[in-house]
């Protein structure tokens, strides 16, 4: 984000801090199968608790936001529908929301075929556990009708000449069924640095009514 957009500059309008965790190849998650590779439970449990002890910040839901670019959108959708009460807005730019659904036949016979180990790692087996608590799409599904009333407002954008975007469309059409409060964005443009530098401007844009 600090090399390859302008972020810092399109940010100086507004009284944010911004904090952009590591997260490695670990799809923000508690890894299935490697030990110290807990990202969910850092960004969670850790890294809010030090960034409030350290900087002068609100520490309410209303001015916590999260957002992330196609891993981090996963993670940054997967924490809003997970853990509603810490954030009011959450942004993904062509997010991988699929991703603890991709089977390594799946990701063989396509350009992502270099995600087979990070998605092993991070998720398990077909069958796992921790497939079944970090399933996106499952977790929205299990949710009663007063919990998704709660989510906070969640925006997505992607090319259309993403490969990613079948599935943004896929979960938006789920939250539209499921009557959640969003917006998703599909305008021309691919899985690159020049698509999530005009987005990230939009979605501060959009932040301007949910962040106080």
């Amino acid at each position: 984000w600090t090399s390859f957009t302008k972020l810092e500059q399109y940010s100086r309008e507004y009284k944010y801090v911004i904090v952009m965790p590591e997260g490695n190849n670990g799809w923000y998650t508690d890894s299935a199968k490697l030990e110290n590779a807990n990202y969910e439970s850092y960004i969670i449990r850790e890294l809010s608790a030090e960034i409030e002890k350290k900087f002068r910040v609100k520490k309410s839901r209303e001015s916590r936001a999260i957002a992330g670019l196609s891993m981090g959108g996963f993670g940054a959708m997967k924490f809003a529908v997970k853990y509603p009460e810490r954030f009011v807005l959450a942004g993904s730019f062509s997010g991988a929301l699929r991703a603890a659904e991709w089977s390594e036949k799946e990701l063989s016979v396509t350009r992502w075929k270099v995600l087979i180990e990070s998605v092993s790692n991070s998720f398990g087996a077909a069958d796992s556990e921790v497939r079944k608590q970090n399933d996106l799409f499952g977790i929205v599904r299990s949710k009663s009708s007063d919990d998704l009333k709660i989510l906070p407002f969640l925006y997505m954008d992607c090319g259309t000449e993403d490969i990613l975007v079948l599935e943004n469309q896929r979960f938006a059409k789920l939250l539209l069924e499921k009557k959640v409060a969003h917006e998703f964005r599909q305008l021309p443009g691919a899985h690159n640095w020049k698509f999530w530098d005009a987005q990230i401007q939009e979605f501060l844009k959009l932040s301007k009514k949910f962040v106080k």
